[in-house]
């Protein structure tokens, strides 16, 4: 997995990093129907090409490289691949 948002997005929802996508991999954006019925954004696994714009513009520092992952928010990757049916 290429780029994983974790728990700090929970609650937040900032959309900079949306905005900052070159390949629009970050969901459910302000406009989309899932968008108040979910509590974070979710990074795409398949549609993130690894250029880690969304990194630098997170206000809160929820976004990190696969390898990166804090170990006890290791579980988000997986409910990020999950958010997407992967």
């Amino acid at each position: 997995m290429a780029y994983v948002i974790a728990e700090p997005c929970i609650g937040t929802k900032d959309s900079a990093c949306v905005d900052a996508c070159p390949v629009d991999c970050i969901h459910p954006k302000k406009d989309e129907g899932d968008h108040g019925a979910v509590d974070q954004l979710f990074i795409d696994p398949v549609e993130c090409i690894d250029c880690g714009a969304c990194v630098p513009v997170c206000p809160v520092s929820a976004i990190f490289a696969g390898d990166d992952l804090p170990e006890k928010w290791a579980h988000f990757a997986e409910k990020n691949s999950t958010h997407f049916g992967r």
